[in-house]
Order: C-alpha cells, then structure tokens, then sequence
C-alpha cells in the first residue's frame, strides 16, 4: 500500500511538472492561433463592408456563410484547389518516392546529389512563380520554345490566356518546388528501414520488385501518410503561387479558394464576408487534417500491432 502510494504520490508530482511546463506553450498557441480564430469566426456573423462604412457593422448570423455557400464563383474556386491539390499531390508524391529511392542508394558523390534535388525546395515561392510565368512566356520563354520546337504547341502560343492550359505551368511550378520536400520526408523513412530485412528477402529470393512491394512500401506507409499530410494541406491553402502566376486569370479559371478569400478582404473590402470565407477555408483543412491523422494513428496502430 505504502509503495502505491508513494508510486501515486509520484506520478501525481510528475504530472503537475508537466503541466507547468507545457502551460507556456499552450497559452502561446491559444494566444497567436485561438484569439485571432475567435475574432475572424466573430466578424464572420457581421456585415462590415468598408465600401458602405454607413451601414456600420451590423450581426447578421449566418448571413454570410450562406452567400458563399450559394455563390458559383466560391464553388468553382473550391473544385480548383481540389483538382489542384489531387493533381499535384499525387505527382509529387509519384516523384517524391522516385527521388527517396536514388537517393537512399549507395554511390559515389550521394552528398552533392541530395543537395542540388533540394534546391528548388530553398528558392522562395514568389521567385519560383517569376522563373516559370517567364519560361513558359509566348515570346521568350525557354519551355514554351522547347514544346514549339517538338510539335507539342504552335508558335507563340500564349498559356496564361486559356484556361486550361494555365494550369500547366501552375503544378508543374508546384511539382518542382516541393517535391524535393516530399523526398526528404520519404527519405527519412527509408533510412529507418533495417538493411537485413532486404537481405533476408534477397537471400529467399526476393526480386527487387517483391522486396518494394513487401518490405519497402508496408514500412514507408507512416512517411507516406506524413507527406500526404502536409502536402494536402499545404496545397488546398494555396496562394501566392497562383497569385504571381496567374493572378487567377484568366477570369476566374485559376482562382483558388485562398485567392477568393484575399479578392472578398482585400480588393473588394468586404471583411465580414471574407472572414467567412476565411472559416471555411479553416473548417475544410481542419477536417482534412483530422481525417489524416485518423488514418495515419489507424496505420500505426496496426504496425504495432
């Protein structure tokens, strides 16, 4: 009884010396995440319009949540950063996996190889988005000259005034500025592969092939759902790529839900209507993550199991 009780008494101190510890962090991320939360979720149920400051701020609920929700424009800029997300997600991760497995292998000047992938991933993304608006230009561009010279578009063919053809540049700017990150995730999971579990299999006669399929992707699952994670959410948010890019042109063909939210903010001055924009766009990557992260605890679950 006495050591229950001591062993209690313990746990109980242990687990007041962590709370005084993590009560800091926790204040800190209520303090710069929740408040702001609670402030736009709170102009969200206005109608604060800086275009007619004399109608003031009036409440009108759910007002403006159910303007989004009936407007085209909101559904259209929704089914572009689904399309995009999915598009560039899964090439990334495609090409993500590709480089994890050249770089997880055994040659001479590895080092310099790692680094030069990872460089797209350094360059800023307002930078990224210049070089390829300039390179896929109807006049200068080097890869708009490139596919003119293979047949693949005519001669001056302008990509940022067709709507479809505007998406091209977009992911592939996207796809090479992050997958080196997805990589660099993946990579980080293979190297916690143990080296016998291959020579175990190769020496039952495993092919290369079966040991991937059998050992190589069972046990990167977790760095997969990882990378899916961050980059699906990173993705669904974005803006300033397609800000530079496109601008969401032509028309509204480009515009992604996050670029919608700033026009609603911003140009058009419409706070309380942007802010429930900006809940939306909260609650939609809320959910994203939440179901995320049950299927990566679902995955680890079993790998323990």
């Amino acid at each position: 009884m006495r050591r229950r009780e001591r062993r209690s008494g313990a746990e109980r101190r242990e687990a007041r010396l962590a709370w005084a510890f993590v009560l800091p962090a926790l204040g800190v991320v209520a303090l710069v995440a929740f408040v702001p939360l609670v402030g736009t979720f709170w102009e969200s149920l206005h109608l604060h319009d800086l275009r007619m400051p004399w109608l003031g701020r009036p409440f009108v609920g759910l007002a403006n949540y159910a303007e989004a929700l009936g407007d085209a424009r909101f559904w259209s800029a929704l089914a572009h950063t689904a399309a995009f997300t999915v598009v560039s997600v899964a090439i990334e991760l495609s090409l993500g996996l590709a480089l994890a497995l050249a770089l997880n292998a055994a040659y001479r000047g590895r080092g310099l190889v790692r680094l030069a992938v990872l460089l797209p991933w350094a360059i800023p993304t307002v930078v990224c988005a210049l070089l390829w608006r300039f390179m896929f230009d109807s006049e200068s561009g080097v890869a708009n000259a490139i596919l003119a010279a293979v047949g693949v578009v005519p001669r001056g063919f302008v990509w940022f005034i067709r709507p479809l053809a505007a998406w091209v540049p977009i992911v592939l700017a996207d796809v090479w500025k992050t997958t080196p990150f997805v990589a660099l995730l993946l990579l980080a999971g293979l190297q916690n592969i143990d080296p016998a579990l291959y020579e175990a299999a190769m020496m039952d006669g495993a092919r290369a092939g079966r040991r991937f399929t059998e050992i190589t992707l069972p046990l990167l699952q977790p760095a997969i759902l990882v990378a899916l994670i961050f980059r699906t959410l990173d993705a669904f948010r974005v803006f300033d790529l397609i800000y530079v890019l496109t601008g969401g042109g032509p028309g509204t063909s480009t515009e992604p839900i996050s670029l919608l939210t700033f026009n609603a903010l911003l140009q058009d001055l419409r706070f309380g209507y942007g802010s429930a924009l900006s809940m939306i766009v909260f609650l939609v990557t809320f959910l994203l993550a939440l179901g995320y992260i049950r299927v990566l605890g679902a995955s680890l679950t079993g790998e323990e199991r």
